[in-house]
């Protein structure tokens, strides 16, 4: 009897203890020691002592955080804007961890292929003419397409700032973005009731509501270890809106803020303060065939022999590796100060195919200058790889920047924070999305 007693009460410790552990592991304040795969909307960000290094490499630490795996689809939004791209997927996911000062995330995206050669420059040997690389498919009139675009793989999020925009939490990325509305266009006389073909800006409905913008952008801050940090807001309201024609623009850097003023013609835009000469600039000028001849657009700084996708604005200044072309002649060579680049001799500058997806050559030219994005827009450092299946984006901001303009979410609190994700799949515009997820903080 007594043994009886002794095996019982065992019993029911262990069946006690294992129920207290299943229990405790479900808490959200737990730290798991392995990562469990969340087909859902809610990402926990694991509590830290000492984060990861920012090297794009997935560290040992990661594998204590929780996965949010989703997949990003491209939308319809019925206006044109994404034609030729409904039904692509992105399969991503997405990791957290947060300490004492700063907020990390590890971003996987499948994506086979690399893009961050955008709109590059080749030469047509039957027209004799330097053209850029479409942004993005062109496509003929039945929808078929025609070429592939040479556009970005780029990376977006969007935060509710101080919980200031009330869709936000049931809309995320939809809250702002208004694909959907008609405009009046005041660009012709009667003004007329249009829908919003093409266009898709996003902006606030509330001059008090600001939105955060992470864009991981290959044009901007990319390559020096930066995401872009913008906001979007009201960009003047509906009055300025109808005036703007459906293509009012709330994206703004950050530092910026409307300066009072407005345009005096259309759209009526209102005016923000300028921003310092950072991000990118189009690689491109306007030079006369043999110097009197007509006028076409060509590159404006090369990097002679080079097979990178950019050049950086480093390469532009005095011991710079890139060179001014000074001239181009009626069969498209180009001349700089010490020499020329003749795109008819082999086909390194030119497209190797006629097909929608056939490759341009190795040496075919950069058409943005890239500069490092700087102040509040470089609040988030990142580092990325890509691994030949897809992307590792491996970034870090400080749970309270030093923001006082209202551009930036604040983590300190440890709050719940909805988000929207976007990924873009060598398109400059057109992007897969997933809305209506949420970031919790285990404490």
């Amino acid at each position: 009897m007594k043994l009886f007693k002794t095996k019982y009460a065992w019993v029911i410790t262990t069946l006690v203890l294992a129920f207290g552990y299943v229990i405790s592991c479900t808490k959200d304040d737990q730290v798991l020691s392995t990562p469990v795969v969340v087909n859902g909307t809610e990402l926990f960000s694991e509590k830290i002592t000492t984060g990861p290094t920012i090297d794009g490499t997935i560290d040992a630490l990661w594998a204590n955080a929780s996965k949010l795996s989703v997949i990003p689809a491209m939308p319809d939004p019925g206006n044109g804007m994404w034609a030729g791209y409904q039904g692509i997927t992105l399969p991503t996911s997405i990791r957290s961890m947060y300490d004492n000062q700063y907020i990390y995330f590890l971003v996987e995206v499948q994506d086979a292929d690399k893009n961050h050669n955008v709109s590059p420059w080749y030469f047509d040997p039957v027209t004799k003419l330097w053209n850029k690389e479409p942004g993005a498919r062109t496509l003929d009139a039945n929808g078929g397409l025609l070429r592939e675009g040479y556009g970005k793989d780029q990376l977006a999020f969007l935060w509710n700032i101080d919980n200031s925009t009330p869709k936000f939490t049931s809309q995320t990325c939809y809250a702002s973005c208004h694909i959907f509305t008609p405009y009046l266009d005041y660009s012709v006389t009667p003004a007329v009731m249009k829908s919003n073909a093409g266009s898709g800006n996003h902006y606030t409905n509330n001059q008090n509501e600001k939105i955060d913008m992470w864009w991981l952008h290959p044009q901007r801050g990319l390559v020096f270890g930066q995401l872009d940090d913008g906001y979007q807001d009201w960009a003047g309201g509906p009055a300025i809106m109808n005036l703007v024609g459906g293509n009012g623009n709330g994206r703004h850097f950050d530092d910026l803020v409307p300066n009072g003023t407005a345009s005096t013609t259309w759209p009526y835009r209102p005016n923000y303060t300028s921003d310092a000469t950072q991000g990118s600039a189009n690689n491109t000028q306007n030079l006369k065939l043999d110097g009197t001849g007509t006028s076409v657009a060509v590159p404006l700084w090369v990097v002679p022999n080079s097979t990178s996708g950019y050049i950086k604005v480093a390469d532009t200044l005095a011991g710079g590796a890139g060179v001014k072309i000074t001239a181009v002649s009626s069969l498209g060579v180009l001349t700089y100060a010490t020499g020329t680049i003749d795109p008819n001799v082999g086909t390194d500058y030119q497209r190797l195919g006629t097909t929608a997806y056939s490759p341009i050559g190795a040496k075919c030219f950069p058409s943005v200058i890239l500069s490092p994005v700087l102040n509040g827009r470089a609040d988030i450092n990142v580092s990325f790889v890509h691994t030949g299946t897809g992307w590792v984006y491996e970034f870090k901001r400080l749970l309270k920047t030093a923001d006082v303009l209202k551009q930036d979410v604040n983590f300190s609190g440890l709050e719940d924070q909805p988000f929207g994700v976007a990924v873009f799949d060598k398109s400059n515009y057109q992007h897969a999305i997933k809305t209506n997820l949420v970031l919790k903080f285990k404490k």
